[in-house]
């Protein structure tokens, strides 16, 4: 369950990062209770998860996905550009959140 969990905070991590540039670009009050609320949320989530995970291992699995995450919804949102080195870079960290999960003792 704690991995499922993480998922999620994972997810929201993504939504949280993409809302602030979001809300910049709105500029008014209710936009940015968006990314505050999420915050709220992402951290709960993630606070939840190292309840049964270690703290090193979610972590690195939120921070590692949740860049990635947003790089590639940067991407397709907003018309972000990635060339070949940083893709190998992104695909490097996948590689090593992988190896984390894998080899993660819960």
């Amino acid at each position: 369950m704690a991995w499922v969990v993480l998922g999620i905070a994972v997810f929201t991590e993504i939504c949280w990062a993409l809302s602030l540039k979001w809300a910049a670009t709105l500029g008014s009050w209710q936009a940015s209770a968006v990314p505050v609320a999420l915050s709220f949320l992402n951290m709960g989530l993630l606070a939840f998860a190292m309840r049964d995970l270690p703290a090193g291992t979610a972590y690195a699995i939120w921070t590692g996905l949740g860049a990635v995450g947003v790089i590639i919804a940067g991407i397709f949102l907003f018309g972000d550009r990635v060339n070949p080195v940083q893709a190998a870079f992104m695909a490097m960290i996948v590689i090593g959140v992988m190896g984390t999960k894998f080899f993660a003792q819960a």
